[in-house]
């Protein structure tokens, strides 16, 4: 588990690459001091397994199904990425609960200039994705834990602050960039318990007794 708040940005350094897999080789310091083979790293918010380590770098796989639903297949060496390692236990919790799990990619509508902030519209790739963006909710966004501040039909906007944008890839993104977009887990469990009806489980479809009903009654909505 991470908590989205980005440690440095490594450099690829190689990428091996064949069909939908990759190897990449990253270059970095910061997260270096206390890293072992088997640990978890958010590389643009993807949680990945380190497989190797060096003295300023280490490698990871990345697998088809992250290659598909991930911006890593775009990466070339040169490029700049997030990285944060897995929250150690006792640690403080600067951002919100990020899995690394990328829900989808979006693109970077506009870039705007907001007195001492930054704003980024973006358009997710997948319209599902709507549903778990609300106003003033949670975002990761390449890793990066941010807050949304408004949605329309088909985009939605974050800002950024001068240290955010100076410690991450953001500083570097442009209109028509692709980043990968984790919504939120929570908001992704009471979706998942509203409407489950037991497929797959090999047992009765039933209805869930959670309903809109029960949480308005209840005070949640």
């Amino acid at each position: 588990m991470f908590t989205g708040l980005i440690e440095e940005i490594g450099i690829l350094r190689g990428v091996s690459s064949g069909g939908e897999m990759m190897v990449l080789n990253i270059g970095a310091s910061q997260i270096m001091s206390d890293l072992k083979i088997g640990d978890s790293v958010a590389v643009n918010g993807v949680c990945l397994t380190a497989t190797s380590i060096s003295e300023h770098s280490f490698t990871v796989d990345v697998m088809p199904q992250t290659y598909r639903n991930s911006n890593l297949r775009e990466l070339r060496s040169g490029s700049r990425m997030n990285l944060e390692r897995a929250m150690a236990a006792g640690g403080r919790f600067g951002g919100h609960i990020v899995q690394g799990h990328v829900d989808g990619t979006g693109e970077i509508r506009s870039v705007k200039r907001d007195q001492n902030a930054v704003v980024f519209e973006i358009t997710p790739d997948k319209g599902s994705l709507f549903k778990y963006i609300i106003p003033k909710g949670s975002i990761t966004l390449d890793g990066i834990s941010l807050t949304v501040v408004s949605t329309s039909s088909s985009a939605f906007t974050v800002s950024i602050i001068p240290h955010t944008l100076g410690e991450t890839v953001l500083n570097h993104k442009r209109p028509g960039d692709s980043i990968n977009i984790e919504c939120d887990v929570l908001g992704k469990y009471v979706d998942h318990l509203l409407h489950y009806r037991g497929a797959g489980s090999g047992e009765e479809e039933s209805s869930s007794r959670i309903s809109r009903d029960f949480l308005a009654a209840n005070g949640f909505v």
